[in-house]
This record gives C-alpha cells, structure tokens and sequence, in this order.
C-alpha cells in the first residue's frame, strides 16, 4: 500500500533527480508554481492531499521520466549527505588525549574524512595499521566506530584497555565482570578481558572495504 509521503517523497526525487525545485517542476509540468509546495500537501482541516494522476503524468511529460523511473523512487531513501568525521590510524589510538573515558573523541590532532550515512554524531573512524585484523580488516581500510551504537553477541568492536591498548574483535560475550572476545585473525589468540581492565568498548558499523 502506498502512502501520502512516499508518493510526494517519489515527486520530491523527481525534481531533485532532474534539476527542479517543487515550483519549478511543477512550473514545468504546465501546473500553477504552488502545486507541489510543502503547504499544500495538506488540507486546512489537515486531512493529506494527494497529487492527481494528471498532475504525474505532466511531471513525467515534462521531466522525460518514465513511469517506471517514478515507481523506482517510491520506496527509495534518500542518500544522507555525507559528513565528517574524526579520523586518527588505529596505532595512535592507543595514545592520551583522543577519547574521553566513555569512548567518545575529544582534543586535537585528529584529521578528518567524509563518510555517508553515519548517524552517531560521535562516530569517528580509525585507519587499519599492521595485519593483525586481517582477513576481515587490511592495512590502509578504514573503520568507523559508534560509541553509542548499542552492543550484541557477534558485533565487530574496538576496546581500549586501561594499558593503552587498542583492539579490534568479535564481541562473544559480555558481562558485568568480563568481556570475551574472538580474534578476526586466526594467527592471534581470542582474549577475556576483566571488565575493570577496560576503558571503552565501541561497536564498529561501517569499513571502506
């Protein structure tokens, strides 16, 4: 079943797609410029109001889009612009003053890239160093790590001990008291760790691979 907001969402991506604001597609299509504002998507007593098949098809007329393209775009999300974030290599992690004691990046010296998609505001990435990751992660791939993304069995994380030491594992288990953790490289151990032995643990949710 189709609803109000993907159908104006689907004209939305039209105009976008071929160049057009609201007015100036609907300017286009032959229609009154006010036609597909915001405004009047909504009638004063609140009920939603629907563009007619006509008014499609004169968008489609005038844009040169077929019907398919416009079905394509009425279950489609639009791409989240990309932002930056934070980026130090996973070897300086280790080091003072990049993270407070909850995971989350402060102080200087950071660089910084554009990544899609991130919604944690304190998402930062790390840059891989050394084969100690591989075959999953390899040296010069980036991994972006949400803070407060929340943690499940199997998550892919990076843990920060109270030595200055930085992993990247498979969460197999936590507890109040210990968290164990599975090598993504079969030459390295799997480790438990006490829990008062570690600073941060943060999920990964994203890698340039």
């Amino acid at each position: 079943m189709l609803t109000h907001n993907q159908v104006w969402g689907a004209v939305d991506r039209i105009a976008a797609r071929y160049n057009f604001s609201p007015s100036g597609l609907a300017k286009a299509a032959g229609l009154d410029p006010t036609t597909f504002n915001k405004s009047k998507r909504v009638t004063s007593d609140g009920r939603p109001r629907w563009p007619s098949t006509e008014s499609i098809a004169k968008v489609l007329d005038a844009t040169g889009a077929t019907i398919d393209e416009f079905i394509s775009l009425l279950t489609k999300k639009p791409k989240k612009p990309a932002r930056p974030v934070p980026l130090i290599g996973f070897a300086e992690a280790g080091a003072g003053g990049y993270f407070d004691d909850s995971g989350f990046p402060v102080g200087s010296g950071w660089d910084e890239i554009k990544l899609p998609d991130v919604d944690d505001d304190h998402a930062y990435a790390l840059e891989v160093s050394g084969n100690s990751m591989e075959p999953l992660y390899r040296k010069g791939d980036v991994i972006v790590v949400s803070p407060a993304a929340p943690l499940r069995k199997g998550d892919r994380v990076v843990i920060k001990t109270r030595d200055g030491e930085v992993l990247a594992k498979e969460l197999k288990k936590k507890t109040a008291k210990s968290v164990e953790l599975k090598s993504l490289n079969p030459d390295h151990k799997d480790r438990t760790l006490p829990m008062n032995d570690v600073v941060w643990i943060a999920r990964i949710v994203w890698a340039s691979q």
